[in-house]
């Protein structure tokens, strides 16, 4: 196997900066001979197969994902730093998928990935779109979404209970969603069209502002959301999708919500410490204002205020303190996340494990890795 060091100074020009560069950041995640996030917690056997239990027993969900980077397939025109984030890797992340028991997963486009890039900051857009840019790539991707259902088997959920049914077949569902509602442009009937092609999740915005609205880790222009950006909520009212407010500020929020007449969705963040501030974190009132809706925050295994597994379940427990039992998800960012310290679905059972080890009791576990999800995605499907 060639080494880190060797297969550095193997490449040369921007290439080579933007590898050391995600290596360093730590975008790319544990590699082969990387030594992995300790658990930072011990559990007994008998502790694991009890976290195994909670997982065959009830549907479980991911309500914010990228399984395999399929997004990546057949994408040109990249900037180097986000090409070397990794490549495609649908053969192992299926198969550790599969071997998960997750009930179902959301399958996520990026819908701005032409324009990023990975600098010292962090992920940033470059540039604008050219026209008609965003909603090219938006049907590439969502394309290798529909055709990953069809081939791999997976169940397609386009309702609630496509959820319980995966689960109770032993498939894994697939929830179609989208990263960035930059493919909507200032034409509303592609939401329709999103709706029609399966998805049933928009990340409103993500690392480009849009015609939507501001993100959070960049200067606002819009005051938050604008005036189609309204539109976009009560057409996706309209149609029972579920408005997804990760990469929103808090400008952003309090005028969702304000208008929303369904529960909201907060997919992956963690709250705001002491010892963890981040653009991408939030307050206590951001998360209460997503919980009064009726929605749900996903917890996220982010490598922010985390650095090891039993860090992630402590974020759990203290959105859980903010907004409730009922009100907090799983979110892993899986297969594009920051330092991730739950990165291979193969360690789903270490949550709910780890949960009851802490003192949470079976029925609320349950409600967090799949049943909190559930009930807001009832209730926003019920038009």
């Amino acid at each position: 196997m060639i080494s880190r060091r060797a297969l550095i100074g193997g490449l040369v020009g921007a290439g080579a900066l933007a590898l050391a560069a995600a290596w360093r950041l730590g975008w790319l995640g544990p590699l082969p001979g990387v030594k992995k996030p300790p658990l930072g917690m011990t559990l007994t056997p008998e502790q694991k197969a009890a976290g195994a239990a909670i997982i065959r027993q009830f549907p479980s969900v991911d309500v914010h994902a990228h399984p395999g980077r399929s997004f990546l397939k057949g994408a040109e025109g990249l900037y180097p730093s986000v090409k070397l984030l990794g490549g495609p890797r649908e053969r192992e992340a299926f198969a550790d998928l599969r071997a998960s028991g997750l009930s179902a997963a959301c399958f996520s486009t990026v819908s701005d990935l032409r324009l990023l890039a990975l600098g010292k900051d962090g992920i940033r857009a470059q540039r604008e779109f050219e026209p008609g840019e965003a909603y090219a790539d938006y049907l590439r991707q969502i394309a290798l979404i529909q055709e990953i259902a069809r081939r791999d088997q997976f169940l397609a959920v386009l309702d609630p209970g496509d959820i319980s049914a995966a689960h109770d077949s032993g498939k894994t569902g697939v929830i179609m969603a989208c990263e960035g509602g930059d493919f909507i442009e200032t034409r509303l009937e592609r939401v329709q069209k999103a709706y029609d092609d399966g998805v049933r999740i928009i990340t409103i915005v993500h690392y480009h502002i849009n015609d939507i609205g501001d993100i959070q880790t960049e200067a606002p222009r819009h005051g938050g959301l604008n005036p189609f950006g309204a539109e976009v909520i009560g057409e996706m009212n309209r149609l029972g999708m579920i408005i997804d407010l990760a990469h929103a500020p808090f400008a952003l929020v309090k005028k969702a919500v304000a208008l929303t007449t369904r529960p909201v969705l907060l997919s992956h963040s963690n709250l705001i410490s002491e010892t963890a501030h981040h653009p991408r974190l939030i307050s206590p009132d951001h998360a209460r204002a997503i919980a009064e809706t009726g929605g749900a925050i996903g917890a996220w295994p982010a490598g922010i205020g985390n650095a090891t597994f039993a860090d992630f379940i402590d974020q759990i427990f203290r959105l859980v303190d903010v907004v409730g039992i009922d009100h907090v998800a799983i979110g892993s960012d899986m297969d594009a996340n920051y330092k991730p310290v739950f990165y291979n679905y193969r360690q789903l059972p270490l949550i709910p494990a780890m949960l009851l080890a802490r003192g949470m009791a079976a029925d609320e576990v349950a409600k967090v890795v799949g049943g909190n999800f559930i009930r807001m995605f009832s209730a926003v499907a019920a038009v």
